[in-house]
Protein backbone atom coordinates (compact mmCIF):
# COMPACT_ATOMS: atom_id res chain seq x y z
CA UNK A 1 0.00 0.00 0.00
CA UNK A 2 1.38 3.44 -0.92
CA UNK A 3 1.07 6.65 0.84
CA UNK A 4 -0.60 8.01 -2.20
CA UNK A 5 -3.28 5.02 -2.25
CA UNK A 6 -4.52 5.81 1.51
CA UNK A 7 -8.36 6.75 0.49
CA UNK A 8 -9.65 10.24 1.66
CA UNK A 9 -5.59 11.38 2.58
CA UNK A 10 -6.29 15.13 1.91
CA UNK A 11 -9.69 15.02 3.71
CA UNK A 12 -8.00 13.93 6.92
CA UNK A 13 -5.05 16.10 6.37
CA UNK A 14 -7.90 18.99 6.30
CA UNK A 15 -9.45 18.22 9.35
CA UNK A 16 -7.16 18.02 11.34
CA UNK A 17 -5.85 21.40 9.99
CA UNK A 18 -9.16 22.79 10.84
CA UNK A 19 -9.11 20.94 13.96
CA UNK A 20 -5.83 22.83 14.92
CA UNK A 21 -5.96 25.88 13.25
CA UNK A 22 -10.01 27.30 13.83
CA UNK A 23 -9.90 30.90 12.20
CA UNK A 24 -6.28 31.49 12.52
CA UNK A 25 -2.59 30.86 14.10
CA UNK A 26 -2.96 33.95 16.12
CA UNK A 27 0.40 33.31 18.02
CA UNK A 28 2.26 33.22 14.29
CA UNK A 29 -0.11 36.24 12.64
CA UNK A 30 0.72 38.50 15.66
CA UNK A 31 4.47 38.88 15.63
CA UNK A 32 5.59 37.44 12.05
CA UNK A 33 4.90 39.27 8.99
CA UNK A 34 2.48 37.08 6.14
CA UNK A 35 5.31 37.61 4.07
CA UNK A 36 8.27 36.66 6.08
CA UNK A 37 10.17 33.60 4.63
CA UNK A 38 12.06 31.16 7.23
CA UNK A 39 13.31 27.69 7.14
CA UNK A 40 13.31 24.85 9.23
CA UNK A 41 14.27 21.49 9.04
CA UNK A 42 12.97 18.24 11.09
CA UNK A 43 15.44 16.97 13.41
CA UNK A 44 15.74 13.57 14.49
CA UNK A 45 16.09 13.20 18.22
CA UNK A 46 15.98 9.30 18.80
CA UNK A 47 17.20 5.84 17.06
CA UNK A 48 14.24 4.62 15.02
CA UNK A 49 12.56 3.81 11.94
CA UNK A 50 10.93 7.31 10.10
CA UNK A 51 7.71 7.26 8.81
CA UNK A 52 5.59 9.75 7.79
CA UNK A 53 8.38 12.02 5.44
CA UNK A 54 6.27 11.88 2.28
CA UNK A 55 2.99 12.76 4.73
CA UNK A 56 4.66 15.55 6.02
CA UNK A 57 5.48 17.08 2.59
CA UNK A 58 1.53 16.49 1.70
CA UNK A 59 0.83 18.65 4.92
CA UNK A 60 2.96 21.26 3.67
CA UNK A 61 1.93 21.46 0.51
CA UNK A 62 -1.85 21.90 1.59
CA UNK A 63 -1.11 24.95 4.17
CA UNK A 64 0.68 26.58 1.57
CA UNK A 65 2.04 24.90 -1.89
CA UNK A 66 4.64 27.68 -2.29
CA UNK A 67 6.79 25.80 0.51
CA UNK A 68 9.61 24.18 -1.02
CA UNK A 69 10.76 20.82 0.65
CA UNK A 70 14.08 19.09 0.57
CA UNK A 71 14.04 15.65 1.34
CA UNK A 72 17.44 13.92 2.46
CA UNK A 73 15.66 10.74 4.13
CA UNK A 74 13.04 8.37 3.02
CA UNK A 75 10.01 6.40 4.60
CA UNK A 76 11.73 3.54 6.18
CA UNK A 77 14.73 4.43 6.81
CA UNK A 78 16.67 3.95 10.26
CA UNK A 79 17.69 7.59 11.79
CA UNK A 80 19.85 8.46 14.58
CA UNK A 81 19.85 11.61 16.75
CA UNK A 82 21.04 14.42 14.98
CA UNK A 83 19.94 13.43 11.81
CA UNK A 84 18.50 15.67 9.69
CA UNK A 85 15.23 14.29 7.72
CA UNK A 86 14.01 17.05 5.32
CA UNK A 87 14.47 21.39 5.64
CA UNK A 88 11.05 23.05 4.17
CA UNK A 89 11.60 26.52 3.31
CA UNK A 90 9.08 28.94 2.55
CA UNK A 91 6.73 31.68 3.97
CA UNK A 92 7.27 31.42 8.34
CA UNK A 93 3.77 31.62 8.91
CA UNK A 94 2.79 28.73 6.99
CA UNK A 95 5.56 26.59 8.28
CA UNK A 96 4.56 27.02 11.81
CA UNK A 97 1.10 26.56 11.02
CA UNK A 98 1.89 22.94 9.65
CA UNK A 99 4.55 22.27 12.28
CA UNK A 100 2.54 20.40 15.25
CA UNK A 101 0.11 18.50 12.71
CA UNK A 102 3.15 17.12 10.85
CA UNK A 103 5.36 16.14 13.46
CA UNK A 104 1.75 14.07 15.28
CA UNK A 105 1.46 12.16 12.21
CA UNK A 106 5.18 11.58 11.94
CA UNK A 107 5.87 10.84 15.72
CA UNK A 108 3.07 8.17 15.88
CA UNK A 109 3.89 6.67 12.45
CA UNK A 110 7.46 6.49 13.01
CA UNK A 111 6.89 5.11 16.79
CA UNK A 112 4.33 1.96 15.09
CA UNK A 113 7.30 1.98 12.30
CA UNK A 114 9.70 1.68 15.17
CA UNK A 115 8.19 -0.75 17.01
CA UNK A 116 7.30 -2.71 14.41
CA UNK A 117 10.96 -3.31 13.24
CA UNK A 118 11.68 -3.99 16.55
CA UNK A 119 9.30 -7.12 16.60
CA UNK A 120 10.51 -8.05 12.80
CA UNK A 121 14.29 -8.32 14.22
CA UNK A 122 13.46 -10.28 17.33
CA UNK A 123 12.29 -13.21 14.74
CA UNK A 124 14.83 -13.10 12.41
CA UNK A 125 16.16 -15.94 10.41
CA UNK A 126 12.45 -17.46 10.57
CA UNK A 127 9.94 -17.35 7.89
CA UNK A 128 7.44 -15.78 9.85
CA UNK A 129 6.00 -12.32 9.11
CA UNK A 130 4.82 -9.87 11.69
CA UNK A 131 1.76 -9.11 11.18
CA UNK A 132 -0.82 -6.34 12.52
CA UNK A 133 -4.53 -5.89 13.34
CA UNK A 134 -8.05 -4.05 13.79
CA UNK A 135 -7.00 -2.09 16.88
CA UNK A 136 -6.10 1.01 15.30
CA UNK A 137 -6.44 4.59 16.08
CA UNK A 138 -10.05 5.11 14.76
CA UNK A 139 -9.61 7.34 11.69
CA UNK A 140 -5.61 6.31 11.19
CA UNK A 141 -6.15 2.25 10.37
CA UNK A 142 -4.18 3.23 6.59
CA UNK A 143 -1.52 5.35 8.00
CA UNK A 144 -0.55 3.06 10.87
CA UNK A 145 -0.64 0.53 8.86
CA UNK A 146 1.12 1.87 6.11
CA UNK A 147 3.63 2.53 9.24
CA UNK A 148 3.61 -1.25 9.94
CA UNK A 149 4.92 -2.11 6.64
CA UNK A 150 7.60 0.53 6.63
CA UNK A 151 8.98 -1.05 9.86
CA UNK A 152 8.79 -4.02 8.02
CA UNK A 153 5.81 -5.84 9.05
CA UNK A 154 3.06 -7.37 6.89
CA UNK A 155 -0.36 -6.32 7.11
CA UNK A 156 -3.76 -8.37 8.29
CA UNK A 157 -7.09 -7.52 6.64
CA UNK A 158 -7.92 -3.80 6.54
CA UNK A 159 -11.25 -4.06 8.18
CA UNK A 160 -14.32 -6.57 7.86
CA UNK A 161 -14.33 -6.00 4.29
CA UNK A 162 -11.33 -7.98 2.96
CA UNK A 163 -11.32 -11.32 5.14
CA UNK A 164 -13.71 -13.35 6.46
CA UNK A 165 -12.56 -14.48 10.06
CA UNK A 166 -14.44 -16.49 12.09
CA UNK A 167 -13.88 -16.03 15.40
CA UNK A 168 -15.00 -17.72 18.36
CA UNK A 169 -18.08 -15.24 19.18
CA UNK A 170 -19.10 -16.30 15.24
CA UNK A 171 -18.51 -19.87 15.72
CA UNK A 172 -20.38 -20.08 19.10
CA UNK A 173 -22.95 -17.92 17.42
CA UNK A 174 -23.26 -19.81 14.38
CA UNK A 175 -23.48 -23.44 16.34
CA UNK A 176 -19.66 -24.38 15.41
CA UNK A 177 -16.88 -24.64 13.13
CA UNK A 178 -18.15 -27.02 10.71
CA UNK A 179 -21.59 -24.87 10.51
CA UNK A 180 -19.91 -21.33 11.03
CA UNK A 181 -17.13 -22.33 7.83
CA UNK A 182 -19.94 -23.47 5.27
CA UNK A 183 -22.12 -20.50 5.83
CA UNK A 184 -18.89 -18.21 4.85
CA UNK A 185 -18.44 -20.25 1.86
CA UNK A 186 -22.07 -20.52 1.04
CA UNK A 187 -22.36 -16.72 1.53
CA UNK A 188 -18.90 -15.95 -0.79
CA UNK A 189 -20.41 -17.55 -3.52
CA UNK A 190 -23.64 -16.11 -3.28
CA UNK A 191 -22.43 -13.02 -2.92
CA UNK A 192 -19.60 -13.66 -6.08
CA UNK A 193 -16.93 -12.29 -3.46
CA UNK A 194 -13.53 -13.98 -3.36
CA UNK A 195 -11.67 -12.75 -0.11
CA UNK A 196 -9.95 -15.40 2.19
CA UNK A 197 -11.66 -16.72 5.63
CA UNK A 198 -9.48 -17.75 8.56
CA UNK A 199 -10.95 -19.60 11.28
CA UNK A 200 -9.63 -18.58 15.14
CA UNK A 201 -9.24 -22.30 17.05
CA UNK A 202 -8.75 -22.28 20.96
CA UNK A 203 -7.95 -25.87 21.10
CA UNK A 204 -6.86 -28.68 19.33
CA UNK A 205 -9.66 -30.51 18.58
CA UNK A 206 -11.28 -27.35 16.67
CA UNK A 207 -7.88 -27.25 14.80
CA UNK A 208 -8.76 -31.01 13.97
CA UNK A 209 -12.55 -29.70 12.49
CA UNK A 210 -11.08 -26.76 10.48
CA UNK A 211 -8.92 -29.04 8.79
CA UNK A 212 -11.84 -31.47 8.09
CA UNK A 213 -13.43 -27.75 6.14
CA UNK A 214 -12.88 -27.15 3.27
CA UNK A 215 -13.03 -23.47 1.87
CA UNK A 216 -10.54 -22.23 4.23
CA UNK A 217 -7.43 -20.41 3.86
CA UNK A 218 -5.51 -19.52 7.03
CA UNK A 219 -6.11 -21.27 10.96
CA UNK A 220 -5.23 -18.77 14.04
CA UNK A 221 -3.73 -20.30 16.68
CA UNK A 222 -5.30 -18.32 19.81
CA UNK A 223 -3.24 -17.78 23.09
CA UNK A 224 -1.84 -21.62 22.32
CA UNK A 225 1.23 -22.68 24.12
CA UNK A 226 4.33 -22.89 22.36
CA UNK A 227 4.20 -26.83 22.94
CA UNK A 228 0.77 -26.99 21.21
CA UNK A 229 1.74 -24.41 18.52
CA UNK A 230 4.06 -27.06 17.78
CA UNK A 231 1.71 -29.87 17.51
CA UNK A 232 -0.72 -28.18 15.93
CA UNK A 233 1.83 -27.12 12.86
CA UNK A 234 2.77 -30.35 12.79
CA UNK A 235 -0.83 -31.31 12.51
CA UNK A 236 -1.63 -28.74 9.89
CA UNK A 237 1.29 -30.00 7.95
CA UNK A 238 1.13 -26.96 4.89
CA UNK A 239 -2.16 -27.63 3.86
CA UNK A 240 -3.13 -24.22 5.71
CA UNK A 241 -1.63 -20.75 6.83
CA UNK A 242 -0.59 -20.74 10.85
CA UNK A 243 -1.06 -17.59 12.69
CA UNK A 244 -0.32 -17.08 16.24
CA UNK A 245 -1.87 -14.52 18.51
CA UNK A 246 -2.77 -14.28 21.47
CA UNK A 247 -0.64 -12.00 24.11
CA UNK A 248 2.68 -12.70 22.16
CA UNK A 249 4.92 -9.78 23.33
CA UNK A 250 8.36 -9.27 22.62
CA UNK A 251 9.99 -11.61 25.09
CA UNK A 252 7.61 -14.74 23.49
CA UNK A 253 7.45 -14.08 19.99
CA UNK A 254 10.49 -15.41 18.79
CA UNK A 255 9.72 -18.79 20.57
CA UNK A 256 6.37 -18.92 18.86
CA UNK A 257 8.30 -17.92 15.46
CA UNK A 258 10.39 -21.17 15.76
CA UNK A 259 7.10 -23.04 16.25
CA UNK A 260 7.39 -22.91 12.35
CA UNK A 261 3.83 -21.08 11.82
CA UNK A 262 3.42 -18.25 9.18
CA UNK A 263 1.92 -15.47 10.54
CA UNK A 264 2.24 -13.94 14.20
CA UNK A 265 -0.01 -10.97 14.76
CA UNK A 266 0.64 -8.33 17.51
CA UNK A 267 -1.70 -5.81 18.65
CA UNK A 268 0.66 -3.50 20.62
CA UNK A 269 2.47 -2.56 16.84
CA UNK A 270 -0.32 0.02 16.90
CA UNK A 271 -2.57 -0.03 20.19
CA UNK A 272 0.92 0.82 22.53
CA UNK A 273 3.40 3.05 21.44
CA UNK A 274 5.34 6.17 21.91
CA UNK A 275 6.22 8.96 19.26
CA UNK A 276 9.37 8.88 18.12
CA UNK A 277 11.33 11.75 19.60
CA UNK A 278 11.88 14.42 16.69
CA UNK A 279 11.80 18.50 16.41
CA UNK A 280 10.65 20.81 13.49
CA UNK A 281 12.90 23.90 14.07
CA UNK A 282 13.83 26.96 12.67
CA UNK A 283 17.49 27.19 10.95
Amino acid sequence: MKLKDIPHLERLIDQALREDVGNGDHSALCCIPKDHIGKAHLLIKESGIVAGVELAEMILHQVDNSIVVERFIEDGTAVSPGDVVFIAEGPTVSLLEAERLLLNFMQRLSGVATKTNHFVRLIDGTKAKVLDTRKTTPGLRYLEKWAVVQGGGTNHRMGLFDMIMLKDNHIDFAGGIPEAVKSATDYLKAKNLSIPIEVETRNMDEVRQVLACSGVQRVMLDNFSTELTREAVALIDGRLEVESSGGINENTIRSYAECGVDFISVGALTHSVYGLDMSFKAI
